[in-house]
């Protein structure tokens, strides 16, 4: 009963991590994206979006998340996560027309 516990809360805490560096990293892209692009239709924009999912999986891996368990399914969670806060962070950055 303790190991089942104890690969629970191990699960659980890999599940914290990906999702999190997901979410941080899409919102770090959207801020990057407002400063690098000069409006919603510069491709620029999609460069730190692009770099930020490359980049994802070493982080991961630095952080002692075992990637190379990940599924075709956890690669697709990861790209489409951090795509997600990357369209709304910068979505909300090009309405209220802030600039850095």
């Amino acid at each position: 009963m303790a190991t089942e516990t104890a690969d629970a809360r191990a699960d659980h805490l890999r599940s914290l991590t990906v999702s999190s560096v997901t979410s941080l990293s899409g919102i770090a892209a959207g801020l990057v994206s407002q400063a690098v692009a000069s409006g919603a239709t510069d491709t620029a924009g999609l460069y730190p979006l692009a770099g930020v999912i490359l980049l994802q999986l070493p982080l991961l891996r630095l952080l002692g998340v075992d990637v190379e368990d990940f599924s075709m399914k956890d690669n697709v969670y990861i790209a489409f996560m951090t795509f997600a806060l990357w369209f709304v962070t910068w979505a909300i950055l090009l309405t209220t027309q802030t600039s850095f």
